[in-house]
């Protein structure tokens, strides 16, 4: 019976082909393609009423890709989730072992910060568990991003123009001019001015009087 080999999932071909040759024959190496699930595009997708949760689906089109990996995976001793080493590639990793089924003691989690043979050979020595955190920020701008752009952009649609977009970012900065500019336009200036005198007591000692 053959020996199971270590599955290692980047997100590009071309990392993946420099890889393999680094690793060599214990070593399977195959690229995700970016993301593989995501939130739906029908439905916003996130519980709004509740404590808003998504609902990630896997994104059409990437069938093959998902069970090519999920086969490659079931046969082998490890799986190595070696996505790019960022808040999104940590959540593209977080999305696989969820995607795959894989149990814990079977996803590791690497990071390559880059694509040499020895960062390779080494960071495949030790692996860490997927942080959390780095996922959760990155579910946070998603499903931000989700919940502004469904929802304020129909908004523009009707008032400007159809093809229109709204963000998380320049919604908020465009808000934030707005605002200040109508703070400006509504400024009332007021005259204000003082008035210095040079005077001289009973004495004729100098001193300056000034009035508001």
């Amino acid at each position: 019976m053959a020996t199971k080999k270590n599955l290692v999932i980047v997100e590009s071909p071309a990392k993946a082909k420099t890889i393999g040759k680094y690793l060599g024959p214990d070593y399977v190496v195959k690229a995700s393609m970016g993301h593989l699930r995501d939130l739906p595009k029908s439905t916003l997708g996130v519980d709004v009423d509740g404590d808003f949760t998504p609902n990630y689906r896997p994104i059409k089109g990437k069938e093959d890709i998902i069970n090519d990996l999920k086969t490659a995976a079931e046969k082998s001793k490890a799986v190595f989730l070696a996505t790019d080493p960022d808040r999104e590639g940590e959540a593209i990793s977080w999305h696989l072992q969820h995607l795959l089924d894989l149990p814990d003691d079977k996803a590791r989690r690497v990071t390559f910060n880059e694509i040499t043979k020895k960062v390779v050979t080494d960071s495949i020595q030790h692996p860490r568990a997927i942080d959390q955190n780095l996922v959760d920020a990155q579910q946070a701008r998603r499903v931000l991003d989700r919940i502004v752009g469904y929802q304020l952009s129909p908004l523009l649609w009707k008032k400007i123009r159809r093809g229109l977009s709204a963000g998380r970012v320049q919604s908020v900065a465009i808000r934030l001019v707005a605002q200040r500019e109508q703070e400006i336009a509504e400024f009332v200036p007021q005259e204000y001015w003082t008035l210095d005198a040079a005077l001289k007591n009973k004495d004729g000692a100098p001193f300056t009087a000034r009035y508001y």
